[in-house]
């Protein structure tokens, strides 16, 4: 049975105030964008004394995870993550317990977004990889509707069930003032990007890889596939 509309919008309140104030993204009128490749989400050890371990994203080297949609010079606007660290969502355990807001239950749209920080870190601190560089002239407000554009093509192609609630949260969430303050920090672009053990491992932990055996031989343990994703 489906909660009274009063109680959906008063936890839609709860759960902004504990992701932080929000901003304001057009979530119904986002623009069309759209999805290609897969993505698979590694566990690679454990994490600090909260959550529930250390995660990377891992684009898959024959059909990496992408997003499209239309650029401000009419031009699209092709967003590829590269391997990276991620929490899935960074959804407070306070909120995760409201339908919609669990840290992986949009993680194809998670991944683009988390890119966007990465990216925008580096290109600040002016150390910017060749894919970093090239994401460089978004702006703090377009990453919080690229992530509403993110979520909705997920909703609209079917991979995930309709929750306006939570999508118009947390897109207006990312476009708060504690996502500002972490969009123009200086000093956090990651060095190394992954840790060479990291990445060893999870490389050959994709199927079909042909470094597991390798890897095996020189004593790096293979990651563990969590999740897997594709379009």
């Amino acid at each position: 049975m489906r909660p009274p509309r009063l109680a959906m919008f008063t936890a839609a309140l709860a759960t902004c105030s504990a992701l932080s104030a929000c901003g304001h993204v057009d979530y119904n009128n986002a623009p069309r964008g759209e999805f290609s490749g897969n993505l698979f989400v590694m566990w690679v050890g454990e994490g600090g004394a909260s959550g529930d371990g250390k995660f990377l994203f891992v684009p898959d080297p024959g059909n990496p995870l992408s997003f499209t949609l239309p650029g401000d010079d009419g031009k699209p606007l092709r967003i590829q993550p590269q391997m990276m660290y991620t929490d899935g969502g960074s959804i407070p355990k306070i909120g995760q317990v409201f339908n919609g807001f669990g840290p992986w239950g949009y993680a194809r749209a998670y991944m683009i977004h988390d890119w966007l920080y990465v990216a925008r870190h580096c290109n600040l601190d002016g150390m910017p990889t060749g894919p970093e560089a090239g994401m460089a002239a978004i702006s703090f407000q377009q990453s919080a509707d690229i992530l509403a554009s993110a979520i909705r093509a997920l909703v609209t192609s079917g991979r995930v069930k309709e929750n306006d609630v939570a999508g118009r949260t947390i897109s207006g969430a990312v476009a708060g003032p504690i996502a500002r303050e972490l969009w123009d920090k200086r000093g956090a672009c990651p060095q190394p990007r992954v840790a060479e053990m990291d990445r060893l491992a999870a490389e050959a932990a994709i199927p079909g890889s042909s470094q597991r055996r390798a890897a095996r031989r020189a004593g790096v343990p293979v990651a563990m596939v969590v999740g897997q994703f594709g379009f």
